[in-house]
């Protein structure tokens, strides 16, 4: 999903182009149905949040980066790809730019190509760190296999090459049986 943008008007042939995130959750939000808070204490800071959830958890002062739900604990956390040139087209530009209509096109389908681009990257950085997981749980599954080895064969079983041996013979005395037969 492209991201939403917020539009603010120098003039009839200027446009600057802000990305707004929520302070809370840092997902994108929609500037018109955003909640604001206004801190001034020395400057002026406005706190946008995309919903009550995340004002609520800000008031009560918790930290976004340790609660579980928040894409900010999932980066700190190492669960989201942090470093990617794509994220290069994210940052704020707030130089205004007269409006061309091939320009705005050229734009709005260059982010749609890094929003793709984007994704491809984030769902192979995911797969990736599943295959680490699954590498380990083997590991850890060979590894219970073998210290509790005595509880799927039977002690009375012997070795391998005893069982071979046993199973060897069991199917001669059968085939010697059916010949007499």
């Amino acid at each position: 999903m492209l991201k939403f943008l917020l539009w603010i008007f120098n003039g009839p042939d200027n446009i600057t182009c802000m990305n707004i995130r929520c302070f809370g959750c840092q997902q994108w939000q929609v500037p018109k149905v955003s909640l604001a808070f206004c801190r001034t204490c020395r400057k002026i800071r406005v706190f946008r949040f995309c919903k009550s959830k995340c004002h609520r958890n800000f008031k009560k002062k918790r930290n976004p980066r340790k609660m579980r739900w928040t894409k900010a604990f999932r980066k700190a956390a190492g669960k989201e790809l942090t470093v990617d040139n794509s994220f290069e087209f994210e940052k704020r530009r707030n130089e205004p730019v007269k409006y061309q209509r091939e320009l705005w096109n050229k734009t709005v389908d260059a982010m749609k190509r890094v929003e793709e681009i984007k994704k491809k990257r984030q769902a192979r950085y995911i797969m990736n760190r599943l295959k680490k997981s699954k590498e380990l749980q083997k590991a850890e599954d060979i590894k219970e296999v073998k210290q509790n080895i005595h509880l799927l064969r039977a002690p009375h079983a012997g070795t391998p090459k005893q069982l071979e041996d046993r199973m060897v013979q069991k199917l001669q005395e059968d085939v010697a049986m059916e010949e007499d037969s």
